[in-house]
């Protein structure tokens, strides 16, 4: 294929860049540019990308493929911009860790062009991010969530299904809802939860000691509170309604924890402890 535009060169939009060219998937990779983003020049002169521009009206017309990488309340954005410019043969698909309202704005900003639009959500990462940390194998082996339309053209599924694989990706196609629920669970959470309890020593009196005295167990559980807080606002506002769920579920959770531990009931608080061990290692192994 001729031409791919990266729309948001981050952690993920630059180790996409960088697989495709060690793959030779395109004979030209063209990073968008924002306005106050990050310099992109180091990086054409890298080999990450052919060239930049800050104008995706006018590199979109003759694109074979579109990638947004952006936060997901730019992509919003992006596709009415897009939208007069779209070529019939331009494919789009994006990275976002939200399916559901990207979805809901692609078929609205699109409008009957939609069907060009494939959703996806690599489920990969790091607590990184920036153009700089970009991994050349970073989907290797990594679940791809595919999201399409009930009504896209199986061809269309099928390219970007091949592109992730091209990434060294697994790809799986799901229903946009079905995804937000499931990784509202699996990966929103986590990440509150996180941010949640470094928010928590943030806010104490003798915070500085309880750094000083943090090992292993809090630089784990911790670590992906080092994620862009833009990218997680926006993925907190686009999926309330499940991560809204979760979050009191999670309180439940909480309850009976300090029920348990009021009580001093060591059988059951055992008993607790015990399944989520099992269930961690199983998973695991």
């Amino acid at each position: 294929m001729s031409k791919v535009i990266i729309s948001g060169v981050g952690l993920i939009g630059g180790s996409i860049a960088l697989k495709i060219k060690q793959q030779k998937l395109f004979d030209e990779v063209v990073g968008i540019a924002r306005p106050g983003g990050t310099n992109l020049k180091s990086f054409v002169k890298s080999g990450m990308l052919n060239r930049v521009s800050m104008f995706m009206e006018e590199e979109i017309r003759d694109a074979d493929l579109v990638i947004l990488a952006s936060p997901v309340a730019q992509i919003e954005q992006t596709f009415q911009v897009i939208t007069p410019h779209l070529g019939s043969k331009t494919l789009i698909t994006d990275v976002g860790s939200t399916k559901k309202n990207i979805m809901m704005s692609a078929k609205k900003g699109l409008k009957n062009k939609h069907h060009q639009f494939v959703g996806s959500h690599p489920i990969a990462g790091s607590e990184k991010h920036g153009p700089g940390s970009a991994q050349i194998d970073l989907f290797l082996k990594k679940n791809i969530i595919v999201t399409p339309f009930a009504k896209t053209p199986q061809k269309n599924i099928n390219t970007i299904k091949k592109f992730w694989q091209a990434m060294g990706g697994k790809t799986t196609v799901l229903d946009a809802k079905t995804h937000d629920q499931i990784f509202s669970t699996v990966s929103h959470l986590p990440h509150m939860l996180a941010f949640g309890l470094v928010n928590q020593i943030l806010r104490d009196k003798n915070k500085k000691l309880m750094l000083n005295f943090a090992a292993s167990g809090f630089r784990d559980f911790s670590r992906i509170a080092a994620s862009s807080p833009e990218v997680w606002r926006d993925i907190c506002i686009t999926n309330r309604s499940s991560l809204i769920t979760d979050l009191k579920k999670f309180q439940c959770q909480i309850d009976k924890m300090i029920s348990l531990i009021e009580k001093n009931d060591e059988k059951k608080l055992l008993n607790y402890l015990n399944d989520a061990s099992k269930t961690r290692q199983e998973w695991s192994e």
